[in-house]
């Protein structure tokens, strides 16, 4: 058998071929979003995206740059862009991407056991498991490292108790990967764990967050004395800030990663900008059009930036911090886009004809997108990582870096641990 790497013009065919063959044109309302949709319907879509993924793996396109040992196809970032690249306008099984495999796979490829990562990377792979990040929490913000749900250790095994929120699709989910505490007489850093945990199990109770659109994606678990054996302990006891940098890598890499698939241009869920204009019949006034061509800058712009982050972070060039000028623009641009669909529309963004696809969801994507600077660690984060790990600039005050978390004060919050 030979071990060369198959090209990636010659996969790309291969691919090419059996993406126009076997995919159904892609459909935005079944895909997964921050929308409201019914109970069922959305069930069925999570159906049917485990079934997308299997077929995907049944077909030896699922994985691309996962090692052949967990059920990957062993190849590169850039037969995986490759494939991304054919695979604009048609179907895919959106739930098996962001954070199933970015970050959480990711994580486990970094700093899982090899049990772990046979046990569980092959299961995502065929569609088996969809995973959660258990992360923020309540009264943590984007205070990471602030994390308040303790793990005890009890012989084997560690009890877990606590509050996460902000997960979206945790109630459909299969499994998590949660950030704990489990020393709070040193610093916030330092006394950490990462733990891998099934979500629907007796002493997790998951609460739907209904957000103005009327979406119920975000949720909030609460954790009451939920078991976890030390097996599923990813990294060392007290060392889950090393695991934890890694993963906000992954998080900010997100959609950009080479471990997930998508279609190259996000932007194909929606409609296009200029059909919004024409619904709206102001295609031809000189405002609109330069409204139009302020949004596909930022099209072009945000493509070009994600090809030069991809080659900077894999050759090395850049450092890993420089995720973050991704996540920056992604969160700024999506905000000016949602504005500029909302301007074009005109008066149709308040009120519009169910029949008009084009104007549909303009008035709801503006008063949303805020969103996009929140969801996956918010910009204001993301600006602290560019200056402080990226530019080297001076690190703001710590006033709490000298005490244990237990010494640092904090409101009361449901779930919380000691202190």
């Amino acid at each position: 058998m030979s071990d060369q790497v198959e090209s990636v013009e010659d996969f790309r065919t291969r691919a090419r071929k059996w993406i126009r063959a076997e995919l159904g044109k892609y459909r935005g309302e079944t895909a997964a979003g921050l929308r409201s949709v019914d109970r069922d319907a959305e069930l069925a879509a999570v159906a049917y995206d485990r079934r997308l993924q299997n077929k995907f793996y049944e077909a030896g396109f699922a994985g691309i740059a996962v090692p052949t040992r967990y059920g990957g196809q062993g190849l590169t970032g850039a037969h995986q862009k490759a494939f991304n690249e054919e695979l604009l306008g048609y179907e895919y099984p959106t739930r098996f991407q962001v954070p199933t495999m970015s970050p959480c796979a990711a994580v486990l490829l970094d700093f899982g056991t090899e049990e772990q990562k046979s046990r569980h990377i092959p299961a995502i792979l065929r569609g088996e498991e969809i995973w959660m990040q258990f992360l923020s929490e309540p009264g943590g913000g984007s205070d990471v490292a602030g994390a308040v749900t303790t793990a005890v250790r009890d012989g084997e095994d560690w009890i877990l108790n606590g509050a996460k929120i902000w997960t979206t699709g945790a109630w459909w989910s299969d499994w998590a990967l949660c950030l704990a505490r489990t020393d709070w007489d040193v610093p916030k850093h330092r006394g950490l764990t990462v733990f891998i945990l099934p979500i629907h199990q007796p002493g997790i109770e998951v609460h739907q967050i209904e957000m103005l659109n009327g979406a119920k994606d975000f949720c909030q678990e609460f954790l009451t004395d939920v078991r976890v054996p030390d097996s599923d302990r990813v990294g060392a006891v007290d060392d889950g800030w090393t695991v934890g940098r890694r993963w906000m890598f992954h998080e900010r890499m997100a959609a950009n990663s080479p471990h997930v698939t998508r279609a190259d241009r996000p932007a194909i869920v929606d409609t296009p900008m200029v059909d919004v204009a024409r619904a709206a019949g102001n295609v031809d006034d000189p405002g609109v059009r330069e409204l139009l061509g302020e949004a596909h800058m930022l099209d072009l712009v945000g493509s070009a930036l994600q090809d030069r982050l991809t080659v900077g972070l894999a050759s090395g060039v850049l450092p890993d911090q420089s995720a973050a000028i991704g996540r920056l623009f992604h969160g700024v641009a999506n905000v000016r886009q949602a504005t500029i669909r909302a301007d074009i529309a005109g008066c149709a963004a308040a009120a519009w004809p169910e029949d008009d696809d084009a104007l549909v969801g303009a008035g709801e994507a503006f008063l949303m997108r805020q969103v996009a600077c929140i969801g996956g660690g918010t910009t204001e984060m993301a600006r602290n990582a560019i200056s402080e790990r990226v530019l080297g600039m001076p690190r703001e005050p710590a006033p709490d870096g000298n005490l244990t978390f237990r010494e640092i004060p904090r409101g009361k919050v449901r779930g919380s641990g000691p202190g």
